[in-house]
């Protein structure tokens, strides 16, 4: 029965994670550039751990209790998309692409670190697939069943974040091209504006 509960911790994990978002498009763009993308995936992956197991072993409840946290968490996505976007769209209006040949920074490693954590813990949609959903299926198991759910949820994360991370840089020398990295930006942005509408739509 463990082998079945780590299972379907693994593939409604997968089902959560791998619909594209904030977190994805970000970690994508990264992976293209080559900046750091590994500590961003890294970081998706820690977050996600956490959340998934506040909400497997009962932080869920206290979470969704909190109106004026979901409420701050929301606003702040809002606000954190949409900047993000417009920052996206104003590259593409620009278009001063070049070639990626990108050397990582110990000031970019600074600003992939903030910037990833913000793209995560400000989602509320985060909470909902992590906390929320994972939580509350995991919350039905018990012993080491429960335990083995959450191991199947922790493995989603780690081979859905790192493969993308992977793959997107492996293909940085097709996607990393000027036209491409203009495309892949806009795609960005207009995914950061649906995310906020959507998030924006549920605070109204």
């Amino acid at each position: 029965m463990t082998t079945s509960a780590l299972f379907q911790g693994l593939v409604l994990g997968l089902g959560m994670i791998i619909p594209i978002g904030a977190q994805n498009s970000y970690l994508l763009s990264q992976g293209i550039k080559r900046n750091h993308h590994f500590l961003a995936a890294t970081i998706c992956m820690l977050c996600d751990v956490l959340l998934i197991g506040i909400g497997i072993f009962g932080g869920g409840k206290l979470i969704a209790s909190s109106e004026w946290l979901m409420l701050f968490i929301g606003w702040g996505g809002v606000s954190f998309l949409v900047v993000y976007a417009l920052m996206s769209f104003k590259s593409v209006y620009a278009n001063q692409y070049t070639v990626t040949t990108h050397v990582a920074t110990a000031n970019s490693r600074k600003k992939i670190i903030g910037t990833t954590f913000a793209v995560t813990l400000l989602n509320p949609h985060v909470y909902l697939d992590t906390v929320m959903i994972l939580g509350s299926v995991g919350g039905t198991f018990a012993g080491n069943e429960k335990l083995a759910f959450a191991i199947g949820t922790v493995l989603a994360s780690v081979l859905w974040f790192y493969s993308l991370a992977f793959g997107a840089a492996k293909l940085a020398p097709l996607l990393g091209k000027p036209q491409i990295q203009r495309v892949v930006d806009a795609l960005v942005g207009a995914i950061m504006l649906l995310v906020a509408y959507a998030l924006l739509m549920t605070l109204m």
